[in-house]
């Protein structure tokens, strides 16, 4: 039985361009010779849809797609766990899945939507893809919610709020007589971490504290990244008495790599972080956290879909209730009475790393 994919590959264009002609969708912006060849490809081969497809127009699977970056990530767990509650309270099922396929060319959500495997989508790609490469996914004929991201020209996501998160990581250590506080935030093209550098940033100014040049990396979300940003802010002269870290990996690498190179935490550097996770309470010092709302994401972005499906309504979300809650553990403490202004040069030089989430 021939797929959307034979019929792509005979036509020679992209999986979800077939499905959005062969199911006459508005989104459906291709040329009348490419238009006819499609329709010419899948008479010759005799395609026939599937799934919900077969049936009438109106009929669903109740399956709903989560799509993140690493399965294997803690931070998502919740995100699961608040999506599944959702959307088992509407008697739909919940799909999972990595985002590995969400880029140029990639066809695997597509083939998902277009053949009617799920009947929409919850979405969060890594900060490696640009927003201008989800076109063609977005496109698809099915409701999609993007969590932590949008789109140009796309209605339909949910984000935490991460203003307000990196705002209380640094107000923490501001009560804690800090005043050279850097900040190790992820990518400058990331949509999560910009709005975590407009909180830090904030809470900075609202304390009159400056942040002098070098203060800020914007390396990445990853164990690597937290590494490598602790060897370049310990190199400053004069060097942090503390650090806000933008994700629960990169801090964790960061106080692995402070004990490391013999940097005590948090008698030399205290370090708190947005978002929190049972990895971070289990590291030793246990980390000083905001708590992100990641379950209510979860069945926010869930319900979006399904409102989307049965009413035709979308609308972009910020979680905002619950709000940020800061949990102080082991690894903050008040500033050191004679903080040391020298350089703390680690011996090992690892490198940057890769941008992940």
């Amino acid at each position: 039985m021939a797929t959307l994919g034979d019929v792509a590959a005979r036509a020679g264009v992209s999986v979800s361009a077939v499905s959005r002609v062969l199911s006459d969708a508005p989104s459906a912006r291709v040329s009348a010779a490419t238009r006819q060849r499609i329709l010419d490809a899948a008479r010759d081969l005799a395609y026939r849809p599937n799934f919900a497809d077969r049936a009438q127009k109106s009929a669903r699977t109740q399956v709903i797609g989560l799509v993140v970056p690493d399965l294997t990530n803690a931070l998502f767990t919740e995100l699961m766990h608040g999506a599944e509650d959702e959307a088992a309270e509407h008697k739909y099922t919940v799909l999972l899945g990595r985002s590995d396929d969400v880029r140029p060319g990639g066809e695997v959500i597509a083939r998902l939507i277009g053949e009617g495997r799920v009947d929409g989508m919850v979405l969060q790609v890594g900060d490696g893809v640009a927003p201008a490469g989800l076109g063609a996914v977005l496109d698809a004929p099915a409701p999609i919610v993007l969590i932590n991201s949008t789109a140009p020209g796309h209605i339909g996501s949910v984000a935490l709020d991460d203003e307000t998160g990196a705002r209380i990581a640094t107000e923490h250590l501001v009560s804690l007589g800090h005043e050279r506080i850097a900040f190790a935030n992820g990518l400058p093209r990331s949509f999560t971490a910009k709005r975590r550098r407009i909180g830090y940033k904030a809470a900075m100014a609202a304390a009159g504290l400056p942040v002098p040049k070098g203060y800020e990396t914007r390396l990445g979300y990853t164990e690597r990244n937290g590494r490598a940003a602790l060897h370049r802010l310990t190199a400053l002269d004069p060097a942090p008495t503390a650090i806000v870290v933008a994700n629960v990996n990169a801090a964790v690498g960061l106080v692995a790599e402070a004990r490391a190179a013999g940097i005590a935490v948090p008698r030399d550097l205290s370090v708190a972080y947005v978002h929190d996770s049972w990895t971070a309470e289990n590291t030793w010092p246990p980390l000083t956290a905001v708590k992100m709302q990641f379950y209510a994401m979860g069945r926010t972005a869930v319900r979006g879909v399904i409102r989307r499906i049965e009413t035709g309504e979308m609308a972009d979300d910020t979680i905002t209730d619950p709000a940020p809650e800061l949990v102080v553990r082991e690894s903050t403490a008040p500033r050191p009475r004679a903080a040391s202004r020298r350089r703390t040069t680690p011996d090992r030089h690892p490198p940057i790393g890769t941008p992940d989430r």
